[in-house]
């Protein structure tokens, strides 16, 4: 394949400076039914091999459009599969560059099995080793399952197409309606894509996200970087941030540096990265609101868990888990969205969320930093439901369901007056933060500013915490 391939150069810009060792080189296709002939098909369309990441061993595919137009045969699943098989051995991430115009009809049933092929290897995979594809070109059919199976997906904003089928295929639709195949629709909509962006950018976010994950699900060190950061430092502005919780993660981060993840996707549940001390932790936070970069509120989400955020949530805690990456979840939740379209599949959703949190066992901390009302409160990583400590700000208010609404309730009837009087009562007596800490459901009561610190504190003491789980196969929930 020649050096100069775009497939080659995604892969230098991806690698550290001389690092990419070529694989299968020399492999070709193996068929020669309808005049495919295998001198045409260099490396069978797709680069294989090794390299690092800021000194990080990876195993990179990227596939060559120009080499019939990057269609997967029997050969280049097998290339991408021996990469699998040396990453599975070694304990190194792969990642897959995306650019292909799907299976290669010329090899019919030798492609198909090649597809089925790569699921097992992916399938094996699955929580042993980070995966991760970049949508570059086209990515439709079997090779959006793939990409759909990889634990992050990054797309290219202008060239990337993710589909299982066109958008023209979909009865009543055509691309210039929606283009369901389209990065915006992928991320928003979808909640596939993790990353939109152009080529360079992708690049660049996919090298920061390998150097924050382990390498593999019994890495315990690799990933951990020197923090030059205050251990200490207090922020009194995260008072402030209760409403966006993607700023007060990256308050908390060290050096301020938060790695989102499906950004776009259902903004009222946040997921992401941060570090602590050096240490990588999974970050969950309720959001009701989106602020810009001058602290203004551009976006109303209101406070409740929806159907997309717990699926988001379950899937985000379930990938921290499986790679012994901690929890830090941040709590403001008022109950669940009460809509036609939610119901259908609120009630699944917050039971996977709810088996995620509790099946967890890497250290869990909840910081519950505004509401945390009714049976939405405890599938955010309740203490009842395994959290490890749990800490809280001292307006805080936990219960049932909000005071006035409850004093309504059990006075009904009754005059404005006497309302008012027992929700104040019952403010006081049964939300109180206080009254949560008496009964032992919050472990520690701790002003906003402070908040880093203490969770600093919270993760190393729990950084040697084992816990059993009862002998099964996995969750059914």
């Amino acid at each position: 394949m020649s050096n100069t391939s775009k497939a080659s150069q995604r892969i230098n810009a991806l690698l550290d400076d001389n690092s990419f060792v070529e694989i299968g080189a020399l492999v070709t296709a193996r068929a020669t039914d309808f005049n495919l002939k295998p001198t045409d098909a260099p490396s069978d369309g797709c680069m294989t091999g090794y390299g690092v990441i800021n000194g990080n061993p990876v195993y990179v595919y990227s596939q060559d459009v120009s080499v019939m137009n990057g269609t997967l045969g029997e050969m280049h699943a097998k290339k991408i599969a021996n990469l699998y098989d040396l990453a599975m051995k070694t304990g190194a991430p792969v990642i897959g560059l995306l650019d292909s115009a799907g299976l290669r009809l010329q090899e019919a049933t030798d492609a198909l099995n090649a597809f089925g092929e790569l699921y097992l290897k992916q399938t094996m995979a699955s929580g042993v080793i980070p995966q991760i594809t970049a949508v570059m070109g086209n990515c439709g059919g079997g090779l959006a399952v793939l990409s759909a199976m990889a634990d992050f997906t990054f797309m290219e904003a202008k060239s990337g197409k993710l589909f299982v089928n066109a958008p023209n295929c979909l009865d009543g639709n055509n691309a210039a309606k929606c283009d369901t195949s389209a990065a915006e629709f992928q991320a928003k909509e979808a909640g596939i894509v993790d990353f939109v962006g152009d080529e360079a950018t992708v690049i660049a976010k996919i090298r920061e996200l390998v150097s924050i994950l382990p390498a593999n699900n019994e890495d315990d060190a690799s990933y951990l970087v020197e923090c030059t950061d205050d251990l200490n430092r207090v922020n009194p502005e995260i008072a402030g941030c209760v409403g966006d919780t993607a700023v007060a993660a990256s308050i908390l981060a060290d050096d301020n540096d938060f790695f989102e993840v499906k950004a776009d996707y259902e903004k009222s549940l946040v997921t992401g990265f941060i570090r602590l001390n050096g240490a990588t932790v999974g970050v969950v936070a309720n959001r009701s609101e989106v602020c810009d970069e001058n602290g203004k509120v551009v976006e109303k989400l209101g406070t409740t868990l929806t159907k997309k955020g717990c699926q988001k949530a379950a899937d985000f805690v379930n990938f921290c888990d499986a790679f012994e990456i901690p929890i830090v979840t941040l709590t403001n939740v008022t109950g669940f969205e009460a809509t036609t379209c939610s119901e259908k599949g609120m009630a699944k959703a917050a039971a996977k969320l709810t088996a995620a949190f509790a099946d967890a066992t890497v250290p869990k901390v909840n910081v519950i930093i505004g509401k945390a009302y009714g049976t939405a409160y405890t599938v955010m990583n309740s203490k009842a439901t395994g959290a490890d400590i749990t800490i809280a700000w001292p307006n805080a208010e936990i219960g049932t369901m909000d005071s006035k609404l409850a004093a309504k309730i059990m006075y009904d009837g009754q005059g404005a007056d006497t309302i008012n009087e027992k929700a104040a009562e019952y403010r006081k007596l049964q939300s109180n933060v206080l009254s949560a800490a008496r009964r032992g459901y919050v472990d520690q009561v701790v002003e906003p500013a402070l908040t880093r610190k203490y969770l600093i504190g919270a993760i190393e003491m729990l950084y040697t915490k084992t816990e059993d789980r009862p002998a099964k196969k996995h969750l059914t929930v």
